[in-house]
């Protein structure tokens, strides 16, 4: 049995009607924009209205830039690739305080957070070509776990209870190869929430490597996209997470909304993006609660108590408006309501 779960989400977010890309460019380079910290504030409480146990801090940034640009920085690092724990700020994190000290006042406790960061291995692979060169690959693995110390020991009206480290790459990217150095990088971005004792999940888009990542120490959980492709969930063996004792996030809810909406166009002869009471209706057909409880079900009988956290596969910054993120969001929340009251009646 697992009552514990814990509902997360990934993190990425739709931007407010009417935002570009390139005014959040501008304004995320003006740190203290108060139209950016209100932005951010009221994403974070569409989050929490809609039920999600551990929302990540709304990411409306660009998940390589957002990181590679201060490590390129000269007047930000130390060495090349190293940036300087000072510069190693999370804008969002910063921003969400004066929320989190609203949250304090009215709940009588601490906003609890997951905070996501891009991987040491996507970042690498974003900038060089093989062949890996370690002393670059380790420094920007450090300028990781710098961002990730930061956004902790600068909390002060939140708290950190989960950290993930975002690897979409990893086994679908043909360069990457399995190895000390994905290890050694991973233990290495790691590290300060090993010492900490902070869950440290892997967000992958593959389990291909999963094996691989069971023998990193600081990385506790391993996440899987289980909701659009639940075949995934039968390359990973509970016996190797038992042996190394790894947990698991698994997906399930459906967040590929364009191939969601292809697939409804193509059986009903609509046209999805010109409508959004169709879009309402697809969110609802595949990511209903009874269909989210069904996957986590599904899930627990192959894992049971290995599986730890749940929620959307990944993120929403694809779908087409905060309102739609929001039903899958909510429909996600009831479906988990439904399945832990199943349990608890068994």
């Amino acid at each position: 049995m697992t009552p514990e779960l814990i509902y997360d989400d990934i993190g990425s977010y739709p931007l407010p009607e009417g935002t570009s890309k390139e005014w959040i460019e501008r304004a995320f380079a003006m740190p203290g924009d108060d139209a950016v910290y209100t932005m951010i504030e009221d994403a974070m409480w569409q989050k929490l209205n809609a039920g999600v146990e551990l929302p990540t801090y709304p990411q409306f940034q660009h998940m390589i830039a957002q990181f590679s640009e201060p490590m390129m920085d000269d007047t930000k690092t130390e060495e090349p690739l190293l940036i300087r724990y000072e510069a190693a700020r999370i804008i969002e994190l910063e921003a969400l305080e004066r929320m989190a000290a609203r949250y304090k006042a009215e709940r009588g406790e601490r906003l609890k957070l997951r905070v996501c960061v891009t991987g040491p291995i996507e970042l690498y692979y974003s900038q060089f070509q093989p062949p890996v060169y370690m002393d670059m690959m380790l420094n920007i693995a450090k300028s990781v776990c710098r961002f990730i110390k930061h956004s902790i020991e600068h909390a002060r009206n939140y708290e950190v209870r989960c950290v993930s480290i975002d690897e979409p790459s990893m086994g679908l990217d043909p360069r990457i190869e399995e190895g000390e150095a994905v290890i050694k990088a991973l233990e290495t971005a790691a590290q300060f929430t090993l010492q900490k004792g902070i869950d440290t999940q892997i967000h992958l888009h593959s389990p291909i490597f999963y094996e691989l990542v069971c023998q990193v120490d600081g990385i506790s959980v391993i996440g899987l996209e289980s909701a659009a492709n639940p075949s995934v969930l039968q390359l990973v063996d509970r016996e190797v997470l038992e042996r190394y004792d790894k947990y698991l996030r698994v997906g399930i809810a459906r967040t590929d909304i364009l191939s969601m909406a292809a697939e409804y166009d193509e059986q009903h002869h609509t046209r999805a993006f010109s409508d959004e009471a169709i879009l309402k209706r697809i969110i609802d057909d595949y990511n209903n609660p009874e269909r989210v409880k069904q996957r986590l079900k599904h899930a627990h009988s192959i894992f049971d108590d290995r599986i730890k956290y749940a929620g959307p596969d990944c993120g929403l910054r694809a779908f087409p408006s905060q309102a739609l993120a929001f039903r899958l969001l909510k429909n996600t929340a009831d479906g988990i309501k439904k399945w832990k009251r199943t349990i608890r009646q068994t």
